[in-house]
C-alpha cells in the first residue's frame, strides 16, 4: 500500500503529534533535572564522607590511647591467728580495759506485784441447826432458885438434843399448901446438831444431866412452836493444795511478766546470759485459812527479778584489740573473718559481775600497698607483672590474675590510672 503523504497535517493527527512532543520534551526536562540533582548531591556527599573518615579515624586513634585498661587481681596469702581468754564483764567498769581484761556490765532490776481470785476445790458438809426458844420450869421442893449455865443440854421427847445458849436462872416454884407452882423462865436453844430431822414440832425436854439428882423429875422444859433452820448441804472450802496451788500460778505470773518487762529495757546490742537473770518471790499470802468454807479465795504475791548484761561491741571490742596488740608488724587483720564465741564461767547478779570464757580468732595478711605497686608494673605484660609481684611481695600471694582491655591490648598502659589493684580474699 502507498504511504501517504500529507501537505496539510489533518486535524486528527496534527493533535497526536503535539501531544507526542509535549511528552518528548517533558521527559527530556525531567531527565536533565534529575541528572543536576545527582551532580549537586555528588558535589556535597564528598566533603561529607571526607569529614566523616577523619573523625573516624581520629577517634580510632583516640580510643587506641584512651580505652587500654589492665585489672590485677592479687590473693595474699591469710594466716589464722586463734586465742583463748578468760574476761569479767563489771558493773563498777566504765571502758573496756584491755590489760585488766575486763569490760562494763549494766544491772537491771524490776518488781511485780499483784493479786488474783481461785477457786476452792475442797467439799464440805454445811448443815444448819435448828434452833428456837423454850421455857424451862422449877418445881423444885423445898422452892429455891436453880441456875443452868450455857451449853445445858435438853433432850426432846423425840430423842433430839438441843443446847442452851445462855445461862439463866429459873425462879423458885411457889409453894400454896401442898399445892406447887413451878418457876419458869425462857431461854433460847439450838439443836447439836445440823439437819432437818432437827426442825421438830412443839415437844416436852428434860436435863439428862441433871439425871441421879432430885432436880431431875422437878426441872423440864417444854416449847410451844416448831424449831426452825436445819438443813444439810454441800459446800465448798479452801484446802492446803488450793492455797499452795494459787501460790505457784500467781508467782510464775508475776516472775514471768517481770522477766519480760526487764528484757524489753535490753537493747539489741546486749548480751543477756541465759543464767544472768534471776528472779525471786519477795512476799506471797492469803487472809483465807485452809478449812475455810468460802466458793473463791483471794491470793497476793510480790517478786523481783534482776539480770546482768553487757554490749556485744564492748566484747567484740575486746577481741579485736587482743588480736590487733598479738599481730606481728606489717600485718593486717581481715575484718570479714573475725569469729568470737563465748560462755559464762560464773555469774553473780546481785554483786554485778560475769565471768567468761572467750575463743575468737581471726585471718592476717601482709601489707600491701597498692600505690607503690602500681607504679612498677606499666608497660608489663602479663608474665612480667607476675614476676614483678612475685618479686615484691614473695611467698605472701597465693594467686595472681592480669587481664587487659580491650581484647587487642597485650600490656599495662602507660598512665597509672589506667592499671587497677584488687586485693582478694575468697
Amino acid at each position: 500500500m502507498a504511504k501517504k503523504i500529507y501537505d496539510i497535517i489533518p486535524p486528527k493527527i496534527s493533535h497526536q503529534v503535539q501531544d507526542q512532543i509535549k511528552d518528548f520534551l517533558g521527559d527530556n526536562k525531567k531527565r536533565k533535572h534529575r541528572r543536576n540533582y545527582k551532580k549537586e548531591r555528588q558535589f556535597f556527599q564528598k566533603p561529607v564522607f571526607a569529614i566523616s573518615g577523619v573523625i573516624v579515624l581520629v577517634l580510632a586513634v583516640y580510643l587506641f590511647f584512651k580505652l587500654p585498661k589492665a585489672n590485677i587481681e592479687i590473693w595474699p596469702k591469710v594466716d589464722v591467728l586463734s586465742f583463748q581468754q578468760t574476761i569479767v564483764a563489771d558493773k563498777s567498769a566504765i571502758l573496756v580495759d584491755l590489760s585488766k581484761a575486763v569490760l562494763p556490765a549494766q544491772y537491771f532490776e524490776e518488781t511485780k506485784q499483784g493479786s488474783e481470785d481461785f477457786p476452792a476445790t475442797g467439799n464440805a458438809s454445811n448443815e444448819g441447826k435448828a434452833a428456837g426458844t423454850i421455857t424451862v420450869y422449877n418445881k423444885y421442893d423445898p422452892p429455891a432458885p436453880l441456875t443452868l449455865k450455857a451449853g445445858t443440854h435438853f433432850l426432846s421427847d423425840s430423842g433430839k438434843y438441843f443446847v442452851t445458849l445462855q445461862k439463866i436462872t429459873i425462879p423458885a416454884a411457889k409453894k400454896t399448901g401442898s399445892k406447887i407452882t413451878p418457876g419458869s423462865g425462857q431461854v433460847k436453844v439450838e439443836a447439836a446438831e445440823g439437819g432437818e430431822s432437827y426442825n421438830i414440832k412443839p415437844a416436852k425436854f428434860s436435863v439428862p444431866k441433871l439425871s441421879g439428882t432430885p432436880y431431875y423429875y422437878s426441872t423440864y422444859a417444854e416449847s410451844t412452836s416448831t424449831m426452825t433452820g436445819g438443813f444439810a448441804g454441800k459446800v465448798k472450802k479452801v484446802t492446803d493444795d488450793d492455797i499452795a496451788g494459787a501460790k505457784d500460778v500467781l508467782t510464775k505470773k508475776l516472775l514471768s511478766d517481770a522477766e519480760s518487762s526487764i528484757k524489753s529495757k535490753i537493747s539489741s546490742d546486749y548480751i543477756l546470759l541465759d543464767n544472768a537473770i534471776s528472779s525471786e518471790t519477795v512476799s506471797a499470802s492469803t487472809n483465807t485459812k485452809s478449812g475455810t468454807v468460802v466458793d473463791s479465795f483471794t491470793y497476793e504475791a510480790n517478786v523481783r527479778a534482776s539480770a546482768l548484761v553487757f554490749k556485744k561491741s564492748d566484747l567484740e571490742k575486746f577481741a579485736k584489740d587482743y588480736i590487733i596488740s598479738k599481730i606481728p608488724d606489717k600485718k593486717t587483720m581481715l575484718d570479714k573473718t573475725f569469729n568470737l564465741s563465748y560462755s559464762a564461767k560464773s555469774v553473780d547478779i546481785k554483786g554485778g559481775k560475769a565471768t567468761l570464757d572467750l575463743d575468737f580468732s581471726a585471718g592476717i595478711y601482709q601489707n600491701i600497698d597498692t600505690n607503690s605497686l602500681i607504679p612498677l608494673l606499666t608497660r608489663k605484660n602479663s608474665s612480667q607483672i607476675n614476676e614483678t609481684i612475685s618479686n615484691s611481695l614473695g611467698d605472701q600471694v597465693s594467686n595472681i590474675k592480669v587481664s587487659f582491655w580491650p581484647f587487642w591490648v597485650t600490656k599495662a598502659p602507660k598512665s597509672q590510672k589506667t592499671v587497677k589493684i584488687d586485693l582478694k580474699f575468697e
